[in-house]
């Protein structure tokens, strides 16, 4: 409808546009979106006459756009999936926050991220939580691909596509070491100390920098560096410290997490003059929904624990 003189857009036409786009067929068109041909065919030219050019070009052999049509397409999609975003974020708000939220965590699901969850539950009790582990040597693929809607994961975060939200659970580092090895029966470390010892680290898809932050390298020469004996790359925290336990090489963990997986081959030694470990809820910047938000609400709500909670964190 016009109003004033002034074309004024319908949803309808846009989305019809859209399909057609997609399809390059009339027919295939008005399945999608539940419509005859014939009707197609007149919210296109409805559309066309608002905007003051042919959009789409009809032979009788195939559809195709217009280079406007083109152009038209590429500015029409980002901006109509973030107008379908803020309704369905809007809807979703209305109707109160429903369905499931899958959450993923790494290494131990801790006191503090247990009570944001029930926090969570008890404000939003028609949605369904689900408590994931993810892989220590993939951190973000879980949320990328889909797996988990948001992830506890340990710092840093470089990852365009993911949005890094409440940070908590700074900790102190410690060395696992075996019981047989000389750094055992000290009570602390200087972080020069484990020049020369090799530090056990995450394989791949892990990325590259945050490998580097788990298994720093200590030595500051090319030298002592080539000298160093390769460390094994493990998948998963259980590997690393059987490793440990074997004497293939040191991993670095936070307190609380040697803590909780404490056994009786392996000892922990606090290492100072290491940058303490955090942890970050994450999740995908095209896939933030009412569910994610609200975590985060709740995460945040469930105050500082530095220093007592047991993280769940490698």
């Amino acid at each position: 409808m016009d109003q004033g003189g002034v074309p004024v857009l319908e949803i309808r036409e846009l989305e019809c546009f859209m399909a057609l786009a997609d399809e390059l067929h009339f027919g295939r068109a008005g399945e999608r979106l539940y419509v005859s041909q014939s009707r197609v065919s007149q919210l296109l030219r409805d559309l066309e006459r608002r905007i003051g050019t042919r959009l789409v070009e009809r032979s009788s052999r195939r559809v195709r756009l217009t280079p406007a049509g083109e152009r038209f397409l590429a500015e029409l999609r980002p901006a109509y999936e973030t107008l379908s975003a803020t309704v369905d974020a809007a809807r979703e708000s209305a109707r109160g926050v429903t369905g499931r939220l899958r959450i993923g965590f790494q290494g131990t699901a801790d006191a503090r991220l247990m009570g944001a969850i029930a926090d969570f539950q008890e404000r939003h009790p028609g949605c369904v939580t689900e408590i994931v582990e993810v892989p220590f040597s993939d951190p973000f693929g879980a949320v990328r691909h889909g797996d988990v809607d948001t992830a506890i994961v340990l710092l840093p975060v470089q990852e365009p596509d993911l949005v890094l939200g409440p940070l908590f659970s700074r900790q102190p580092q410690t060395v696992a070491v075996s019981l047989r090895h000389p750094f055992a029966a000290r009570a602390s470390l200087r972080a020069a100390d484990l020049a020369g010892t090799p530090l056990i680290s995450a394989t791949a898809p892990a990325p590259a920098y945050w490998r580097l932050a788990q298994a720093p390298s200590m030595s500051t020469s090319a030298s002592a560096t080539a000298a160093t004996p390769p460390a094994p790359q493990v998948r998963t925290l259980q590997e690393g410290l059987t490793l440990v336990a074997a004497g293939r090489g040191a991993m670095l963990l936070c307190r609380p997490t040697a803590e909780y997986h404490g056994r009786s081959d392996v000892t922990f030694v606090t290492v100072e003059g290491l940058p303490d470990s955090v942890l970050g809820m994450v999740w995908r910047r095209d896939a933030e929904t009412e569910r994610v938000r609200e975590f985060a609400r709740s995460l945040r709500g469930a105050g500082p624990r530095s220093g007592s909670s047991r993280t769940p964190r490698p």
